[in-house]
């Protein structure tokens, strides 16, 4: 008998933050199972009864105020096509954005390490501000620490962002739904993973896809309304934990059309040089959603015309059956395998 996290002597491992499915088990086991069912959520919303990149908050008019936390500790602090300070501004917004709400307001925490160079903070602050100057999000408080020198491995920033929704989205894909995805897939994952590698990025063709997603997935949600069943951004863990986690909540069996994912050549490439598949690799620009069978095509269009020029139907969700909870691959030559969640230290501080 497989023996649960908690009760496993030992300490904890990077493979625990990776996104992946030790860190399902241990928010299970070690906080989810440990909440009173009626402290899991407010009256008449989502929290960690629903686990998702956030929660709802009901409001009188009938609104929903949604709310996201997160923190973000990825190395190296600065990369090809952002920083940490971008990074966290744009993850913080998006998570709000796949729920179906509008940011309107931010707060951050900023943990520094004695000794870390003022110059880099500053640029670091202001990526982060200019994210939400363009996104027009307040930034309404926070708090700075600093811990002695030795203690931190640089900056970690910690941030909620706050939304507001008519509808919010619930990650639960009805069988026939096709799988949408906005772009290029990987991108961030193939560039922090390089560099962790020592591996030189040749002619500036890789980078992070680090951007808002609030001008591209939201007027989508806001236009096709309730044809959109499930949204999220595939960071860690990449499209494959998003696409495992959405089988599993659904009970239905999740295809994906190998050919039709859009990856670049050199995102492929250097995953394939480190043995990882591409579909566990984190984007930070882009979003999954689940859509209505019959404005799928509708949806893609849109979202080339607001600038999602990869945009396509990758997959399709199916009736449950005695592979429930599975998502299948189709290879480009025809064959299907499981597609499992990922596992492991697939790529540590990613985000």
């Amino acid at each position: 008998m497989r023996r649960s996290v908690v009760e496993v002597k030992g300490s904890i491992t990077l493979a625990h933050g990776a996104g992946g499915k030790e860190s399902a088990l241990i928010l299970k086991e070690l906080i989810f199972d440990r909440v009173e069912e009626r402290l899991k959520k407010v009256p008449g919303g989502l929290g960690i009864d629903f686990p998702d990149d956030g929660a709802t908050i009901p409001m009188g008019d009938g609104g929903f105020l949604v709310v996201s936390m997160d923190s973000y500790t990825v190395n190296p602090l600065f990369f090809p096509g952002g920083d940490i300070g971008k990074l966290a501004a744009c993850g913080s917004i998006n998570d709000v954005v796949v729920m179906g709400a509008r940011p309107i307001a931010m707060l951050d925490s900023i943990v520094v390490e004695e000794g870390f160079p003022l110059e880099d903070l500053e640029r670091i602050v202001d990526s982060f501000l200019e994210v939400a100057r363009s996104e027009r999000v307040a930034v309404i408080g926070g708090d700075f620490k600093v811990m002695p020198k030795g203690q931190l491995d640089g900056v970690v920033v910690s941030t909620v962002c706050l939304g507001i929704s008519r509808r919010p989205i619930v990650d639960l894909p009805k069988p026939g739904d096709r799988i949408v995805v906005t772009g290029y897939l990987g991108d961030h994952g193939a560039t922090i993973l390089a560099l962790q590698q020592g591996i030189e990025l040749e002619g500036g063709d890789l980078k992070s896809d680090v951007a808002p997603l609030t001008r591209t997935v939201l007027p989508v949600m806001e236009e096709f309304g309730g044809h959109v069943h499930a949204a999220r951004d595939p960071t860690r863990g990449g499209l494959a934990m998003v696409l495992n986690d959405w089988a599993q909540a659904s009970e239905t069996v999740i295809v994906v059309d190998g050919a039709k994912v859009p990856v670049r050549r050199k995102v492929r490439a250097y995953a394939e040089m480190l043995g990882i598949d591409p579909l566990y690799l984190a984007s930070e620009g882009a979003a999954v959603l689940a859509v209505s069978p019959e404005v799928a095509e509708e949806v893609v269009k849109r979202l080339r015309e607001l600038g999602c020029r990869e945009a396509a139907v990758v997959g399709e969700v199916r009736k449950g059956t005695k592979y429930s909870g599975l998502v299948l691959y189709r290879s480009e030559v025809g064959g299907l395998r499981i597609l499992e969640p990922p596992t492991g230290e697939l790529v540590p501080r990613i985000c």
